[in-house]
């Protein structure tokens, strides 16, 4: 029997109710799985056959040390699923810039480096946006993420400076078509097409997370979203075992927003057959052993 860990957080340390749905199929493939905390002071990773990271949602604000274990588990020769090469480029939402270079859709973005002054309503204004979100380039679920418009006040620019003093910051321009249509998730199994859900804010909101109120369904997408999808899939710099990309779509044209290769929901239950998919996927990359 293959063990290996699916590394959670200290706050929610068991499977989550999505990643529970994989565990029958995983075992009927001959792996066994423990959920054991990324952050765990006392657990023995040597003693997994891989250490999948699935839930660890407080990386982001815990970076140097997430990326420290990462590390450590390199050099005591534990297999990480997704690799850490991969993650340690996922990090940080400058990934969205290389994406942007090489072709691909991008929402405008512009990244404001850290200790840099810059006025936020002039930067605005010179865009030509009406709204905009502002978030850390390293975060995550909604994180430190509010929108501004161009009527913003000086609280919002001191928001802004604040930020700006621990870390790079990226004003994105926030699409009215969140709002109406809401967010695609695309997943992603071994480099093939799994499935794709729609997400949806709440009324008078624009983040998409279901703990703010959003909704998700099994939704069909069209064939183009798909194939730019799979494009961004291929274009990664590395191998992923299970990958999400999120855009937004206008007339059936894919923006892309993310792509999730740390820690995102895969949405199992959305999907009949995708558990099954998820630990074939898996369990092909196990085959060679730690």
């Amino acid at each position: 029997m293959v063990r290996i860990a699916f590394a959670t957080w200290r706050a929610q340390p068991g499977v989550t109710a999505d990643d529970r749905l994989a565990i029958a199929p995983l075992r009927d493939r001959g792996i066994d799985v423990e959920s054991v905390p990324w952050s765990s002071t006392t657990a023995d990773w040597t003693q997994f056959d891989a250490v999948v990271l699935r839930s660890c949602w407080d990386y982001h604000v815990r970076v140097r040390a997430f990326v420290d274990w990462l590390e450590g588990l390199e050099a005591d020769g534990v297999r990480v699923v997704n690799a850490a090469p991969i993650v340690r480029w996922n990090l940080d939402k400058q990934y969205l810039r290389e994406l942007e270079q090489r072709g691909f859709p991008v929402e405008p973005t512009v990244w404001v480096e850290r200790g840099r002054s810059i006025e936020l309503r002039a930067l605005l204004d010179r865009q030509g946006w009406d709204e905009a979100v502002i978030k850390p380039a390293i975060s995550a679920s909604a994180h430190n993420t509010w929108r501004v418009t161009r009527l913003s006040g000086v609280d919002d620019q001191d928001r802004l400076e604040s930020m700006l003093d621990s870390g790079m910051v990226m004003v994105q321009r926030l699409n009215p078509v969140v709002r109406i249509t809401g967010e695609w998730s695309f997943v992603f199994f071994g480099g093939e097409y799994s499935h794709a859900v729609l997400k949806t804010p709440a009324p008078h909101e624009y983040r998409i997370q279901e703990k703010l109120g959003g909704q998700v369904c099994a939704t069909e997408p069209a064939s183009p979203m798909v194939d730019l999808a799979r494009q961004v899939i291929q274009a990664l710099p590395g191998e992923a075992v299970y990958a999400r990309v999120d855009g937004i779509a206008d007339s059936n044209q894919l923006t892309v927003m993310e792509v999730e290769l740390i820690e995102p929901s895969l949405f199992l239950g959305y999907s009949p057959g995708s558990p099954s998919r998820f630990a074939d996927g898996l369990a092909a990359a196990l085959g060679g052993g730690r």
